[in-house]
């Protein structure tokens, strides 16, 4: 993977050689999909040789439907994983194992439930329809919408990632991400969907972690502090700068997705302030604050969602991140 990912890389930019990725330490990062913009800044991080600055050689190592990278992390088969939201993080310290949040890229969970213009313009319509939901989401971010907001285990309909039924019924509305599914719809539908945030009716938590092992924040500090704060330049760099070659290795190593597809998740993150709103907007891109945390624990904990009494401090660190790293590259 690493000398598929430094191929690639020569190809794209030209910006590290041979020699100097020998000298560089060699770390390998999964992430939660397959390439795509949502991965964006860690790829331009990659690209335009951020991580080599800091002395890294890294592997960024593609999740999908069918891979497990969180297991590799804990068989010691990666340093870095993407980790989904904090219910992943709570859930691992319920089972006592030693996983590390070190930074939120996300500071909005990209959740969004969609729904047909004519049918629901207000959160509170959604009320009135069949949504389409998961198993899985039904046991969580579902389970807050019914404890925090009404809805009914009645109107929830299963949700099998088909999107057919919604789209020709008004009366069903549709989980989704607001990176992807809008624009499906758009595109198979012929319609813009109505798009609403969870994060914006309370959903509060961090999405896309980047994950460690209790043991690689003690012992190799020095190397989670590079990774960390080169990512989040790689972020900055992503979303303000030119992300042409960070897209061409996500196009390089997912052919599908295309520069429609990208163009359409980067606006999208930048006009909802997915990564650089409330914290981040003072702190930096990345940023983890324990109030925020612990509010979004004790939501969970109300919605029936998570356990309570669980010793949540050694789910996650303040340590690497909120120092404003990168800010000038907005600016």
């Amino acid at each position: 993977m690493r000398r598929l990912a430094l191929a690639i890389l020569f190809a794209a930019t030209g910006s590290l050689s041979p020699v100097a990725a020998r000298d560089l330490e060699p770390i390998t990062f999964g992430t939660n999909w397959v390439p795509q913009a949502e991965d964006g800044g860690f790829y331009q991080a990659l690209a335009d040789g951020t991580y080599a600055d800091c002395g890294l050689d890294v592997s960024i190592v593609p999740g999908g439907p069918q891979v497990n990278n969180r297991a590799l992390l804990l068989a010691g088969k990666l340093d870095f994983n993407m980790g989904g939201d904090l219910l992943q993080s709570f859930s691992a310290v319920e089972q006592g194992v030693p996983i590390v949040a070190l930074a939120a890229i996300m500071q909005k969970h990209p959740q969004v439930i969609l729904a047909h213009p004519e049918a629901a313009e207000t959160w509170e319509d959604l009320k009135k329809l069949k949504i389409m939901i998961s198993m899985k989401a039904f046991e969580n971010f579902y389970r807050w919408m019914m404890s925090a907001w009404g809805f009914t285990e009645e109107q929830r309909v299963p949700y099998t990632f088909n999107p057919a039924p919604f789209l020709v019924d008004p009366g069903m509305a549709m989980q989704g991400y607001l990176t992807s599914e809008p624009y499906l719809v758009e595109k198979e539908g012929g319609f813009t969907p109505r798009v609403f945030l969870l994060a914006d009716a309370g959903y509060s938590t961090y999405a896309t972690l980047i994950e460690t092992m209790q043991e690689t924040v003690e012992t190799r500090p020095e190397t989670v502090s590079c990774f960390v704060n080169a990512s989040i330049k790689g972020w900055y760099a992503y979303l303000y700068g030119d992300p042409s070659a960070a897209n061409e290795l996500i196009k390089a190593a997912n052919p599908e997705m295309t520069d429609d597809k990208i163009a359409y998740a980067i606006a999208q993150m930048k006009a909802h302030g997915i990564v650089d709103s409330g914290d981040a907007e003072s702190l930096g891109i990345g940023v983890i604050t324990e109030k925020k945390v612990r509010q979004f624990y004790d939501t969970m904990v109300a919605s029936g969602v998570v356990k309570p009494g669980l010793d949540i401090s050694t789910a996650f660190t303040t340590e690497f991140v909120g120092r404003g790293v990168g800010l000038d590259l907005k600016r």
